[in-house]
């Protein structure tokens, strides 16, 4: 990765947790990152139970699974340039918050969804 060390994604509770993203999902955001040309700075990665738990994560979330990340986006402009690099290369599944953009590619889900939390 360019861009990204895999502690940046390690679940808080669980050092070295990042290993459990999956690679072509890393690969994918590594390309969004440069095409947005600004940093992206992970608030979740990879999340263990017990820490989805805490922070109300829901039972499915994808970050279970290595297949999610939420990146911190606090102003309109840093929104709209995380969404468009990340369509551009590809991702299909994206949700918007006031302070993050959550990104995920897991296969057991419908793709083309674009939500607010």
């Amino acid at each position: 990765m360019r861009y990204f060390t895999l502690d940046e994604f390690d679940s808080p509770d669980l050092p070295g947790s990042g290993a459990f993203m999956h690679q072509e999902f890393l690969d994918l955001l590594d390309d969004a990152r440069d095409l947005a040309g600004v940093p992206f700075v992970i608030n979740s990665g990879f999340r263990t139970e017990a820490h989805n738990r805490a922070v109300g994560g829901k039972e499915t979330s994808s970050h279970l699974t290595g297949w999610a990340a939420d990146i911190r986006a606090t102003t309109s402009n840093r929104r709209y340039l995380v969404v468009a690099a990340l369509t551009a290369v590809g991702f299909t599944r994206i949700g918007c918050a006031d302070t993050f953009v959550h990104v995920d590619m897991d296969p057991t889900k419908a793709e083309n969804c674009l939500w607010l939390y």
